[in-house]
């Protein structure tokens, strides 16, 4: 059997379990560290690449036994495609929807918490056989009164687990970027608020619904109809969606015309959201959107919702308007606004962060300046993946690391990974963007 299909009987669920675990991978890197350099003193033209690749086979082993946050994050990586080594991108991405399933009596098991019954007496037919498992939970298929529905269950013990995980992941996480812990406590604070917003199905079920609704007019969405009577705080019922997601529908090679016309509905639904609703679906990721045989574009997942504050909206937005875009005075107080600045900051300081400021909003402004703009233009993603790590690798930018508010976190993420579809999808869109440019300043 695939090991990625194995049932797991199992989930490390105290603090001292998941420390082993975490312990256990950091052995196994360095043990994969000290082979390769032994190997390379006999070869010196061993390719890095094999170093990548062992290490992303363990690390992401024993992330996907923890499952949950550990996971979740793994996820999150793997959106970045600047932030990882391709062969650690490759691996992560299998968390978005291909993880290691749980086994038939921990589903049952977490049926009987929930309603006090197992789910073959809620249903007709229950498929014990996930078909979908990634990292907080997996999903079944299940029939009641000629309707297919797709159940969402919760692994066990994933919300008790969020703050205890991403206390050991800070450090590591200091380490990787080069900077001190104290730095990404805003991050982590942030990070740890929408993962148990995540955990929370009952939040996910009215969310769902709302957005659904408010989003329904635009042109070749589709969206599950979610069933309360079916859902609790740890399993979650919505219709069964066919299709394919969105990395088997692109093996197909669809036409250029299809190929815009996803990329135009996924623009349309991510800025409707973010200008019109104040709350933005906030995981771009693949494994989130499926196509339908009707040529929609499935929208599968609202358990991370990022609600907007309306001053931090402004500042953000008001960025790339050009009255504050090519405003040095006006574009300074802006920055105050998104925390990149304080007012105890050195006249050094403040050129620097305006300088790298100008050359972020120069990379990033260019879609919303066009009527026509194509995602597809490797050039354009690799001059922002390369920004960042240039970015990354500055002393200046490391002594003002953990700048910025703490909002910006998921709204980055979420154009980030926006864009990053665009680009898998070879995209031409439109995107130019009204509401930028009506805002009032």
């Amino acid at each position: 059997m695939d090991e990625n299909k194995k049932p797991q009987v199992s989930i490390p669920a105290t603090k001292i379990q998941r420390a082993a675990r975490f312990a256990r991978t950091g052995a196994k890197v360095g043990r994969n560290y000290a082979t390769h350099y032994t190997k390379k003193l006999f070869n010196r033209d061993l390719e890095r690449s094999e170093l990548d690749k062992k290490n992303a086979d363990d690390i992401y082993d024993e992330l996907s036994k923890l499952k949950g946050s550990a996971l979740k994050l793994a996820q999150m990586m793997s959106m970045d495609k600047g932030m990882l080594p391709r062969e650690y991108v490759q691996k992560f991405a299998n968390a978005q929807y291909s993880a290691p399933p749980l086994s038939g009596p921990l589903v049952v098991k977490t049926f009987r918490q929930q309603f006090g019954k197992g789910p073959d007496e809620l249903f007709d037919e229950f498929d014990m056989e996930a078909k979908h498992a990634a990292s907080i939970g997996q999903v079944h298929q299940a029939k009641k009164d000629g309707k297919t529905f797709a159940v969402k269950v919760q692994y066990p013990g994933v919300a008790q687990s969020v703050k205890s995980d991403l206390r050991l992941v800070k450090p590591i996480a200091a380490r990787f970027m080069r900077v001190k812990e104290r730095d990404l406590a805003p991050v982590f604070g942030e990070v740890e608020e929408r993962l148990l917003e995540e955990c929370d199905y009952r939040l996910e079920l009215e969310r769902g619904t709302e957005i659904a609704r408010a989003c329904a007019h635009i042109p070749h969405l589709a969206f599950p109809t979610y069933y309360p009577e079916y859902s609790s705080d740890r399993v979650i019922t919505m219709d069964w969606l066919e299709g394919q997601h969105l990395p088997e529908f692109m093996a197909g090679n669809p036409s250029q015309e299809i190929r815009n016309q996803i990329g135009q509905t996924l623009w349309d639904f991510i800025n409707f959201q973010m200008h019109e609703l104040g709350k933005v679906h906030a995981d771009p990721h693949p494994g989130n959107f499926l196509m339908t045989p009707d040529g929609k574009l499935g929208v599968l997942d609202f358990g991370c919702v990022k609600v907007v504050p309306d001053d931090f909206y402004r500042a953000y937005f008001s960025v790339i308007h050009p009255d504050v875009r090519h405003n040095k005075e006006r574009l300074l107080e802006v920055t105050y606004a998104l925390e990149l600045l304080s007012r105890e900051d050195t006249e050094n300081q403040v050129e620097f962060v305006l300088g790298i400021l100008d050359k972020f909003l120069s990379l990033v402004e260019q879609p919303f300046n066009e009527e026509s703009f194509d995602f597809g233009n490797d050039a354009y993603m690799d001059s922002l993946y390369q920004f960042g790590l240039e970015v990354g690798q500055m002393s200046e930018a490391q002594k003002n690391a953990g700048r910025g508010s703490k909002h910006a976190i998921y709204i980055n993420r979420t154009f980030f990974g926006l864009f990053t579809l665009l680009n898998d999808l070879k995209a031409v869109v439109n995107a130019s963007d009204k509401y930028i440019l009506q805002m009032e300043l």
